[in-house]
């Protein structure tokens, strides 16, 4: 159950407020029509993050409107990924100073990110440096979801060295997102390294033989590791989303 319905049943047995204010909170419409999308309204109800928006094949103002109908609804920060820059100009100009645009991860964020209150850290590491855009999109996307995130780059298997470095970062984590492409390797070496859940995400950086990124799936897929599972190619916002889904739950003693 997510934490802010949780919390509005709390206040009902805490007699803090009455059954009529809570069902008020809860009762909003479903959904909102628009001529070009559906807009589910009651998603952070059910799963605790409200919609994201995917910002790639939509228009600039298609993304306007499904953002302001958003925003008429609730204050929540906003998502959208696959943003080019041309796109976020344009929404620059109509959300102002509440609108920021992360080029290198292709993220664009409406509002704020939420305050920090996941039980750990999550660690974004990754084989290379070409890498990085698709670390971006995933350590982006769990900041903006209120987690503590720490990068550690270019630390392949090539140089395993460089990896082992960073036992201490490593071994702090709750949860580790290990991003390559080329072979995949590091998922696998990272997760037989630390003690905690390892988000894999093969990206499409390689030579010919890497298919775009399925040689990395597949390695991935194979890990002889425990305690790793993988996204999609290239899916940096599902590593990020998921890691903050495990770095956000709580053990009930």
């Amino acid at each position: 159950m997510n934490t802010d319905l949780l919390k509005i049943l709390e206040d009902v047995r805490d007699k803090k407020i009455s059954v009529d204010e809570a069902s008020a909170m809860i009762r909003t419409e479903p959904l909102a029509n628009l001529d070009y999308a559906t807009i589910d309204l009651q998603r952070k109800n059910r799963q605790g993050v409200g919609e994201v928006i995917y910002g790639a094949s939509k228009t600039s103002d298609q993304i306007i409107g499904i953002a302001k109908t958003m925003r008429e609804k609730s204050d929540d920060g906003i998502l959208i990924t696959r943003l080019s820059k041309e796109s976020a100009d344009e929404i620059k100009a109509v959300f102002s100073n509440d609108f920021s645009y992360h080029e290198e991860s292709k993220l664009g964020i409406i509002g704020n990110n939420k305050k920090p209150d996941g039980i750990g850290k999550i660690v974004v590491v990754t084989g290379g440096t070409s890498d990085i855009p698709v670390a971006e999109e995933a350590a982006v996307t769990a900041e903006f979801l209120g987690n503590e995130v720490e990068r550690i780059y270019d630390v392949g298997v090539a140089g395993i060295h460089r990896l082992l470095s960073k036992m201490d970062s490593l071994m702090s984590a709750s949860v580790v997102i290990a991003i390559a492409g080329m072979e995949g390797a590091l998922a696998s070496v990272v997760g037989g390294l630390v003690d905690c859940p390892v988000i894999a995400v093969p990206t499409s950086v390689g030579y010919g033989s890497s298919f775009e990124g399925l040689s990395a799936l597949l390695s991935m897929l194979n890990s002889c590791a425990s305690g790793v599972s993988v996204v999609n190619i290239d899916n940096g916002f599902g590593a990020g989303f998921n890691a903050s889904l495990i770095n956000h739950m709580k053990t009930n003693k």
